[in-house]
């Protein structure tokens, strides 16, 4: 079976790019090409029969993911699975299944048999779980044993991998010779390979053997994404040396991977100040050869606990702007909590609202739902508003719980309506293309 990558580059336009370029409003032969090239993902994993197919990069609309998972302390099948639906019902473009405890096999599998999307997951969390519970020291982990892992949750059907392939010696020791950091350590995968190394005192083996990561990556057409264990967990940390090593080597193993075959994304980059994002999307494409950047928040501030998904969405709609591809939602219960089906709905929501408004900016052409929105405030038309809104219910629940006396106008204004008054000064002046259709 050859990959997307290897299909474009022979100059065939697969089913997959077809559906793409129909979704996104762009000729077939740009998703090729751009697929060719690297630019463009599409995860897909052939073992899943019924998945949305959604395309990943230059020239698309910013996708958004949705994680869900258990955790050691709170494991619970059917509620996982309820947030996976909640999530697709929201309008997430893919989803990772991160699950840390409980039988992970049987989670993941429910998950997917439960979800329309793209499924990701983190290998390593299931690896050094299980590594724990026999061994009782999840470095004790067999490198033979996470490669046999990797195939086995490919064959249930993920699209998408996030491995930690950029962690290696010469990063740890950036870590130690800048004194450590002020936010330390916050991924869970990337933190236990770096425990596991420290502890064996030997190089990662997902590092050391990137090949035989590619070729069970290939076998299934599911998409690479570098994953950044290193990444800033607080704003101070941003873009410190031990983040710039391993955003370096995930960018040489970005274009190894697609030499060989094999789709790739690149992870990045956590906690950054707003003034900095522009320049680290800025970095990642100009070293990856313009691979997709899967963005992790950014949250540009590490003191907004409780409104994270606020302080992420802000974040994302820079990145957005600059040039990322999929970001990855936050939740209210971020550094708090485990979040539930509400957080999780809450999260895809700002996200998309986030999205939206980098590539409104991005993308100056697709502003026409804009303007068409902003007319039918003009007008009061409600029930065209209704169209152009991204949360229509929502809207038309607000307005149904306080409605006014003079239908046409809101509770907001009553009778000193701006938008009544406006209409009623320049209802003579107004040019034929701002008539409303």
């Amino acid at each position: 079976m050859k990959t997307q990558i290897e299909l474009a580059r022979e100059g065939v336009v697969s089913s997959q790019m077809e559906r793409v370029a129909l979704d996104e409003g762009v000729l077939a032969e740009y998703v090729r090409n751009k697929v060719a090239l690297g630019e463009i993902v599409i995860p897909n994993n052939p073992n899943r029969k019924l998945q949305k197919v959604v395309g990943i990069g230059t020239g698309l609309r910013t996708k958004v993911n949705a994680s869900i998972g258990t955790s050691s302390d709170i494991c619970d099948v059917d509620a996982e699975v309820r947030k996976a639906i909640a999530a697709e019902e929201e309008g997430a473009d893919t989803l990772m299944e991160l699950s840390a405890g409980g039988d992970l096999d049987a989670i993941r599998r429910a998950v997917i048999a439960a979800s329309g999307l793209p499924v990701g997951n983190v290998p390593l969390y299931q690896a050094f779980s299980e590594a724990a519970k026999k061994y009782k020291n999840p470095s004790m982990l067999d490198p033979e044993y996470l490669f046999e892992l990797i195939e086995r949750q490919l064959a249930d059907g993920l699209s998408f991998m996030a491995i930690h392939c950029g962690i290696n010696l010469y990063t740890i020791e950036r870590l130690r010779k800048q004194g450590y950091r002020y936010g330390g350590l916050v991924s869970k995968g990337g933190t236990f390979m770096v425990a596991w190394m420290d502890y064996h005192k030997k190089e990662n083996p997902l590092y050391e053997q990137f090949d035989r990561v590619c070729a069970l990556m290939k076998k299934y057409d599911s998409v690479l994404s570098l994953g950044n264990g290193i990444r800033a967990g607080a704003i101070h940390d941003s873009h410190d040396r031990a983040q710039m090593a391993e955003m370096i080597i995930n960018c040489e193993l970005a274009e190894l991977g697609r030499n060989m075959g094999c789709q790739m994304m690149v992870e990045g980059p956590g906690h950054v100040p707003l003034d900095e994002i522009e320049g680290n999307i800025m970095l990642e494409k100009r070293m990856s050869g313009n691979a997709p950047y899967y963005v992790l928040g950014p949250l540009p501030l590490d003191s907004g606990a409780g409104y994270d998904h606020v302080v992420s969405a802000i974040g994302a709609a820079n990145s957005a702007r600059y040039g990322a591809d999929l970001v990855c939602y936050i939740t209210p219960s971020e550094h708090l909590a485990l979040p539930n089906e509400a957080d999780v709905r809450e999260g895809v929501r700002t996200t998309r609202l986030a999205v939206r408004i980098g590539d409104v900016a991005k993308y100056p052409d697709r502003r026409e739902n804009e303007k068409l929105a902003a007319m039918a405030r003009r007008d009061m038309r409600w029930d065209d508003l209704e169209k152009y809104l991204m949360f229509p219910e929502i809207a038309r629940s607000i307005r149904a719980s306080r409605m006014p006396e003079e239908e046409k106008t809101c509770t907001m204004c009553g009778d000193f309506c701006a938008m009544k008054k406006g209409m009623q000064v320049f209802k003579e002046d107004i040019g034929v293309e701002k008539v409303a259709v």
